[in-house]
């Protein structure tokens, strides 16, 4: 038997659930190392969904640290990638193609070079913008019709400074509280976007 059959049989015999119709995805790198970098804005957005929900994301399941959940009377799944960014389209494929989720019900949270820190931009769909989390998840579903929360985490400081070095760059200290003030607004956020709400969310928090 599979793994996949395995999760079939399980959900089959919990016959109080609803179907999952939405996936709500968090971006980051897992492990200790990367805690309180910038690249990891989207775990830390989905640790506190998950706090301000009172539920834990810790089954690991389609590569992911999974939970589910009723958000706005939608029944979706939580995920937080344990991939490495740069493959976070792997584990989103895998539970979409599972629960039968299309593209356009499928929110990804996640940081971006481009806004200061503590501003958020809500797009319903998009390139990748460079980020390679995007990238990866653009290849592996065929698609960037899916709507996205972006966490800003302020520019490289000047042009030549690398890349790779500045997002996996711990958030500085003096920046964390106008970070941490951004992404308590997830939770409302999420539920707006859930209720196919986006231009209210986009004039609210854009």
């Amino acid at each position: 038997m599979s793994i996949f059959d395995l999760f079939k049989r399980i959900e089959k015999n919990n016959k109080n659930s609803a179907p999952i119709t939405h996936i709500i995805v968090g971006l980051g790198n897992p492990g200790e190392k990367y805690v309180f970098t910038r690249h990891n804005a989207g775990f830390m957005a989905m640790d506190y969904l998950c706090e301000h929900l009172k539920v834990k994301c810790n089954k690991l399941k389609f590569k992911a640290l999974t939970c589910d959940t009723e958000i706005a009377n939608k029944h979706v799944l939580l995920m937080k990638p344990q991939t490495f960014m740069n493959n976070s389209g792997e584990a989103i494929s895998q539970a979409a193609s599972f629960y039968k989720v299309p593209v356009e019900n499928i929110i990804v949270l996640f940081d971006d070079i481009s806004l200061p820190v503590g501003k958020i931009r809500i797009r319903r769909k998009g390139s990748s913008g460079g980020h390679n989390g995007i990238k990866s998840i653009i290849t592996y579903l065929n698609s960037d019709e899916f709507p996205r929360i972006k966490f800003g985490v302020g520019q490289k400081p000047t042009p030549e400074y690398d890349l790779v070095s500045w997002v996996l760059e711990k958030i500085p200290e003096n920046d964390r509280s106008s970070f941490f003030d951004s992404i308590s607004n997830c939770p409302d956020i999420v539920s707006l976007l859930l209720n196919d709400e986006f231009d209210a969310a986009m004039c609210k928090y854009n």
